[in-house]
């Protein structure tokens, strides 16, 4: 097993940190007994401690400095406090893995002075094991290091290796913050159904399989989605009248750049910059 004699060291122990905990452990991949969970509070520490039998401790140093794999999973406005108190374990760390939105892997490897670093950007899905996850390595992360990388990544879910790091940014608007378009959706159809006279709950009994439901047999099928969509929308039908006004709306082109605005932030944010929207379209206000 990759993972096999390897201390996995968590700092930062929020839902995704955990998802990866439940992940690992759920795939029998490492002992609870090889995982530490660090945490500013430490009743999430005691939490964490009880639910899986892990290791909890509120230092982020000690955490370090026992850890084989150091999983940086805090939020980006505290990584530039973290990274000193991690610098003297991360350095001897064989391998450094960030999920840290916008966090650059220059920014990180300088910052706990180790150039074995792995940045990744998962999704909400990952909290059940049904995520996807696209990562890239610096070219000092050997193959061994890679398979564990691999290990940690998979008990999220899918994932997708990439050799160049602009494409986290893309996957950040795209997949990583995915799910809250794909939930807005959902928002909006359950509101719709209880416009026209559904309960709330069964509206979103109606909606949650209609969704569940379409990705599998999109997935099933093997189809572009243009032909799915063409197989349900007969000539002067229900669905031809609905996406008639979708289109009227200019859905496409909202979602569109709605993704390409969170592309936007999240180079911003790699980049330290506060801005928001800094390259408005014509007719933006």
């Amino acid at each position: 097993m990759s993972l096999e004699n390897t201390t996995v060291a968590f700092i930062g122990s929020g839902v995704m940190a955990e998802a990866m905990i439940k992940g690992l452990l759920n795939k029998q991949l490492i002992p609870p007994g090889q995982i530490i969970a660090a945490d500013s509070r430490v009743e999430r520490t005691q939490e964490l401690a009880e639910r899986y039998g892990l290791k909890g401790t509120i230092d982020n140093n000690q955490a370090a400095e026992s850890a084989d794999i150091l999983v940086l999973s805090v939020k980006p406005q505290v990584l530039s406090e973290v990274m000193p108190e991690v610098r003297r374990g991360a350095h001897s760390s064989k391998l450094v893995l960030s999920i840290i939105a916008g966090a650059r892997i220059r920014t990180i490897a300088d910052g706990v002075a180790n150039a074995s670093v792995v940045r990744a950007m998962p999704n909400t899905p990952a909290q059940i094991g049904q995520g996807i996850t696209v990562w890239t390595a610096t070219p000092e992360v050997l193959p061994p290091q890679r398979a564990q990388a691999q290990a940690l990544l998979g008990a999220l879910g899918d994932q997708i290796f990439v050799d160049d790091e602009r494409y986290l940014d893309m996957a950040t608007a795209l997949s990583g913050t995915g799910p809250a378009y794909v939930f807005l959706f959902m928002e909006a159809l359950i509101d719709a159904g209880v416009h026209m006279g559904f309960s709330r709950r069964d509206a979103e009994h109606l909606v949650l399989q209609t969704m569940r439901g379409s990705i599998e047999f999109a997935e099933a099928s093997g189809l572009h989605p243009a032909q799915l969509r063409n197989q349900v929308t007969s000539p002067g039908g229900t669905s031809a009248e609905a996406i008639y006004h979708l289109e009227k709306g200019g859905l496409r082109t909202v979602i569109s750049r709605a993704v390409w605005a969170a592309y936007q932030r999240s180079v911003a944010l790699g980049s330290g910059s506060s801005s928001r929207n800094p390259d408005r379209l014509d007719g933006d206000r």
